[in-house]
């Protein structure tokens, strides 16, 4: 059933969720921008004003006692008003310049009938590993590499015709590259093309593990769980792998400021976030977008822990990032050359 929030396991519409919602407050105290508001994920009518200002981290989800996906409710108001506007939205003409027909896709480094799929994010902020990685891969697996974009970000403003115009496109040309299955970097890429493409996905954690590559990591990490991590924490658990002991999971925090384009609304807000923990403590996560605007933020260590898995010793690159990904475009050249 197409736009369906669940409540006690039963499916209902994202219109029904208004109805299913108790009204008991978990998701205002648990979310700042319900919070701000003083409204509720039922407050159908006050999110139809306010659909772009959510972040879409899922925290009101993850509290509802009714199991009512308030993260599907505000993404079935943006399809439904950008299907009002004639399948378009105003105000993010950077973002679809980029990422609608995305500027910086790179097929040349494709080989064998694997591929590692770093992502928009990861080789902004990790260039030096994502370049280790992508050799890493190829000499010792023969695993080329992609550089793509997985939609999620204009299917995050509400536009799914081009959502699913963008998946189709992809399956099209993974199927042209003779891939049959892709490695993730990525837990926002992960999550959003599993089970969505005709090729077999794989989480980096999970692949680096098969092939016996990585090392063990030292000490006990507090981790920063990614938005789309919050519910099953799949690779959260493919990580632990390679952790000598389980980590602490900042199970109160909310978004890193990234998600869901609610910035752009609430800049106030999304400068706040996550409030906690304090930025005197050492974080590390696994998602590069969160490390990257945690790091901009002023945290003292917001380290990603495929840096400490592999070992590259890289700190996010705050000041070039979008240089980086600009630079993926032509990675030919550089995957063939000796690191120096």
């Amino acid at each position: 059933m197409k736009g369906q929030a669940k409540t006690n396991g039963a499916a209902v519409t994202a219109g029904e969720a208004q109805k299913a919602c108790i009204h008991c407050g978990k998701c205002t105290r648990s979310c700042s921008f319900l919070g701000k508001y003083g409204i509720d994920i039922g407050d159908r009518k006050k999110l139809e004003e306010l659909a772009y200002h959510c972040f879409l981290c899922g925290k009101c989800t993850a509290v509802c006692p009714k199991a009512i996906d308030g993260r599907e409710v505000i993404l079935n108001i943006r399809r439904q008003q950008v299907e009002e506007n004639g399948g378009e939205i105003k105000g993010y003409g950077m973002l679809l310049w980029e990422k609608r027909d995305y500027r910086f896709r790179n097929y040349r480094n494709a080989a064998g009938t694997s591929a590692f799929f770093p992502g928009c994010n990861f080789p902004s902020f990790y260039p030096k590993t994502t370049l280790y990685l992508a050799r890493l891969l190829r000499e010792e697996a023969g695993i080329g590499t992609v550089f793509d974009c997985c939609g999620k970000p204009v299917a995050e403003l509400g536009m799914k015709k081009r959502e699913e115009e963008m998946i189709e496109e992809l399956n099209a040309r993974l199927l042209e590259a003779g891939i049959g299955e892709l490695i993730m970097a990525c837990p926002n890429c992960y999550h959003f093309l599993k089970g969505r493409l005709r090729v077999q996905v794989t989480g980096i954690y999970e692949k680096l593990a098969a092939l016996g590559l990585g090392k063990q990591v030292e000490g006990q990490k507090l981790m920063f769980l990614p938005c789309p991590e919050r519910k099953d924490r799949e690779l959260a658990g493919q990580i632990e792998v390679f952790l000598k002991r389980k980590p602490v999971l900042c199970e109160d925090s909310q978004c890193c400021g990234l998600g869901g384009c609610g910035g752009k609304k609430e800049p106030g807000l999304a400068a706040k976030m996550p409030e906690a923990p304090e930025k005197d403590t050492p974080l590390c996560t696994y998602c590069a977008s969160c490390s990257g605007n945690l790091t901009r933020k002023g945290y003292k260590d917001a380290g990603h822990i495929l840096v400490e898995i592999l070992g590259t010793g890289e700190t996010p690159h705050i000041k070039r990032s979008l240089w980086n990904r600009i630079k993926t475009r032509y990675w030919k050249e550089k995957l063939d050359e000796k690191e120096t």
